[in-house]
């Protein structure tokens, strides 16, 4: 995995983390479930970018 995709992961993680905060003292449930589904998103990339580096690891 590269350092970019690493950032970009984090930082996404991070901006949906701040969507749920915002939501949640601002009492609006969109913007809290669209944080959640940020996060969702970014773990799931990481995740992906990690199977992806073990496949080729594997593969050499």
């Amino acid at each position: 995995m590269s350092a970019k995709d690493d950032l970009g992961n984090t930082a996404d993680r991070i901006k949906g983390k701040a969507k749920e905060g915002i939501g949640k003292m601002t009492d609006n449930e969109r913007l809290e479930a669209e944080g959640k589904g940020d996060q969702v998103k970014a773990d799931a990339k990481q995740a992906a970018e990690k199977a992806k580096d073990a496949f080729k690891d594997g593969t050499r």
